[in-house]
């Protein structure tokens, strides 16, 4: 029909539809970002919520336990907030100061540093002088409509909200809307696939969020307990901030160490025990503790990973950068699976062997 033959114009269509379904991910990519989020959140409830479960003897009471989860996770956030929260707001605060004296105090030339040394020391504290200018220059002229913006930011506080409804649905209807899932498959070898690629990717997403969350614990504690024994300034406010850099992968880690270094820098605490304490728990993280944790639940080049962060961060921002690493893994998943399914090869987890 029309010089058309048949299979030219199915794959054209199913191409076309690819296409489609890949646009409209894009346009949805923020509602999807929240979607994602509760369930990475859900994943990390589980293991306590399974734990409430068993715990409680009666039978169906999976909602009781959901409702304890999350009355004891609310109330560990708010001890934590009221017990490192204020500090870190306080030396960020002390922090914005005595920035400029500090800068003025590094930039005085030092009698033992060779004219050359001194010399790019100036340079480098006049452009953060003039960094920091620009931004205060730039708060100061957004001030006039900071109250215009509030009604925007306070419409997406609403997600501190809907990310933990939703994480309770997920937790409490996950059985149903798989067996949906897989009933929406005709039964025979499409839907034992399909049953498995579920399964791999519910084990890849509990064991990456705990043991991302874990990362993120050590690195905390590490950091605070080091800055604290020596006198660090500013200690769990850079403890803090390392923490949350660890949920991105490889370039969230590097950005928290250079700022704990310009910082120990400019205030001049301790500047070469810092760098040697950031190499060495730099090196046993990613060489044995994150090994250790994440195990081989992520098998990903490093190389794939960085296009994976550079990639979504160009997409989504630090959104993107944030699911580069799961959603890599799980294609992956997707890619072993479907090959396997093709060439008959017997079953086994892709999570175990590469």
């Amino acid at each position: 029909m029309l010089g058309l033959e048949r299979s030219a114009a199915r794959y054209t269509w199913t191409a076309a539809v690819v296409l489609l379904l890949l646009w409209l991910v894009y346009q949805l990519r923020s509602t999807l970002f929240i979607f994602a989020l509760a369930l990475l959140f859900a994943y990390l409830l589980s293991p306590l919520v399974d734990l409430l479960d068993r715990a409680i003897p009666k039978k169906g009471t999976r909602t009781l336990a959901l409702a304890l989860s999350y009355l004891i996770f609310i109330g560990a956030v708010v001890l934590v907030g009221i017990q490192i929260g204020t500090r870190v707001v306080s030396q960020a605060q002390t922090l914005a100061i005595k920035l400029p004296e500090m800068m003025a105090k590094l930039e005085q030339p030092s009698d033992i540093a060779p004219e050359g040394l001194n010399a790019l020391k100036a340079q480098m504290v006049a452009r953060l002088r003039t960094d920091w200018d620009q931004r205060s220059s730039d708060i100061m002229r957004e001030l006039p409509s900071a109250g215009l913006k509030f009604l925007s930011v306070a419409s997406n506080l609403i997600y501190v909200v809907i990310v933990p409804v939703l994480a309770f649905f997920f937790l409490k209807d996950g059985d149903i809307i798989r067996s949906h899932m897989l009933e929406s498959v005709d039964v025979g070898s499409l839907r034992d696939v399909v049953q498995s690629v579920m399964a791999d990717i519910h084990r890849l997403l509990a064991h990456y969020m705990r043991a991302l969350v874990l990362l993120s614990l050590s690195t905390f504690t590490a950091y605070a307990i080091f800055f604290s024994i020596m006198g660090v300034p500013f200690g769990v406010l850079l403890a803090v901030v390392a923490m949350a850099l660890e949920f991105i992968p490889m370039i969230g880690p590097l950005t928290a160490v250079a700022a704990i270094l310009l910082v120990s820098l400019i205030s001049g605490a301790h500047f070469w025990a810092v760098v040697i304490f950031l190499v060495a728990w730099r090196m046993f993280t990613d060489y044995f503790l994150s090994v250790h944790l994440m195990g081989q639940g992520v098998q990903l080049h490093p190389l794939l990973v960085l296009l994976g962060v550079f990639g979504g961060a160009e997409v989504a921002g630090v959104a993107g950068s944030f699911l580069s690493v799961p959603a890599l893994a799980m294609a992956r998943i997707l890619y072993i699976r479907t090959r396997r399914s093709h060439l008959s090869v017997p079953e086994e987890s892709p999570l175990l062997t590469r």
